[in-house]
């Protein structure tokens, strides 16, 4: 038997359903089934603060915020996280930084950290890489944290490995790239796969590798850059990969991207601000934005200019803000609301200052907390970045 028990029913939309409008309950085992479409289909017409609806894009359900703000999709958060001490007891999306450019110029590192990007604090130990690096890249699902690449001292490496960001721990070896990777080739997912794309080898190359991050095993081809160049950028939403930026050995403000689940070369998207170098250390994006911080311009000019850029649609980056300081080599961590990012060289010395800034507005970073130890070059990757 069903029933159905409301202060009143009626159409006030005109789109042929029926609202129901005051204290309503629905109560069941079962399930209820919400609106459903893709991004195309979002409507933006008579839309009420607060609606809900599932989007097949993004594999995920979507709110609307309001005008100005638009859907946003809900930020899933895993209550068991914590782990940690102080502001890492809470729950909420949680970054990785691992490997680095530790202390003084040419040295390794395998520390993992981690921060709780919710909340403002230090990092605090997470476990430790396979090997010691630098200069590799990083991405994630949102329970997988991957590393691949980068250079031990002697060697160019082509290892990946992983570890599972829920628990504390060392991390395990999940396969090989394609080719060695050093000169921080740009790292990029969603919740299925993870690219590595650009890189020295021990020239720069255009190439892009992919893996199925939920399983273990080498990498495949997917494609090419335009370019074949280091050190760019590297952002992306559930659907598309974007990659910007470069020195290859000229400096590039060329945005391309790629879909997530096809295989193939580039597309064209706009252009940065400048020709600048970033540093490929992770995901910086949600599902709306993605944000560029840390670069030298062309001239090895360290600045503190923060783009960004609209992923669903192409275009030039505009200016976002700035960083608390010029600085370089940063590894980036986002939730679907913040970003951090995290150590970094501002030009003389490597730095362990950590800063943020809100995604959904424009404006100057603000303070964070520290790394445990004064680094660059390291690897960002979280639990709830905007590409899932």
């Amino acid at each position: 038997m069903s029933k159905i028990n409301s202060r009143n029913f009626s159409n006030e939309n005109q789109d042929g359903a029926p609202d129901l409008v005051g204290i309503t309950t629905f109560s069941a085992t079962s399930y209820f089934v919400p609106t459903r479409g893709n991004t195309v289909q979002r409507p933006s017409d008579h839309v009420e603060v607060g609606s809900i609806r599932y989007n097949y894009d993004i594999k995920n359900l979507e709110y609307y915020k309001g005008d100005l703000l638009g859907w946003s999709q809900f930020e899933l958060i895993d209550p068991d996280l914590g782990g940690g001490t102080g502001s890492n007891k809470g729950t909420g999306v949680r970054g990785l930084s691992m490997s680095s450019n530790d202390g003084a110029a040419g040295s390794e590192s395998n520390v993992i950290e981690f921060i709780t990007i919710s909340t403002l604090g230090d990092m605090q130990d997470f476990g430790d890489l396979t090997i010691e690096t630098r200069q590799g890249t990083g991405f994630s699902s949102r329970t997988r944290a991957i590393q691949a690449g980068g250079f031990d001292g002697s060697n160019r490496k082509n290892n990946i490995e992983f570890v599972t960001i829920p628990s504390l721990g060392n991390a395990q070896d999940f396969g090989d790239l394609q080719e060695t990777r050093i000169g921080n080739p740009s790292g990029i997912s969603n919740q299925l796969r993870g690219l590595v794309a650009g890189g020295e080898n021990p020239g720069n190359t255009n190439d892009i590798d992919f893996i199925t991050i939920a399983t273990t095993g080498n990498a495949q081809d997917f494609g090419h850059l335009s370019n074949a160049y280091q050190t760019g950028f590297a952002a992306g939403s559930s659907t598309r990969g974007i990659f910007a930026g470069g020195r290859g050995p000229a400096y590039f403000n060329v945005i391309e991207f790629v879909t997530f689940t096809t295989t193939g070369d580039v597309t064209d998207f706009g252009d940065l601000s400048s020709k600048k170098k970033g540093s490929g250390k992770g995901n910086a994006s949600n599902s709306t934005r993605a944000i560029f911080c840390g670069e030298d311009k062309s001239g090895d000019t360290i600045t503190n200019v923060i783009d960004f850029i609209t992923i669903a649609s192409t275009g030039n980056a505009v200016d976002f803000g700035d960083a608390t300081s010029a600085i370089t080599t940063v590894a980036n961590l986002f939730s679907p609301t913040r970003g951090v990012f995290s150590g970094g060289n501002n030009g003389s010395s490597n730095v362990n200052s950590i800063q943020y800034v809100t995604i959904a507005t424009t404006g100057d970073a603000q303070d964070f907390g520290d790394c445990s130890q004064t680094n660059a070059a390291r690897t960002g990757a979280t639990s709830g970045h905007g590409g899932l």
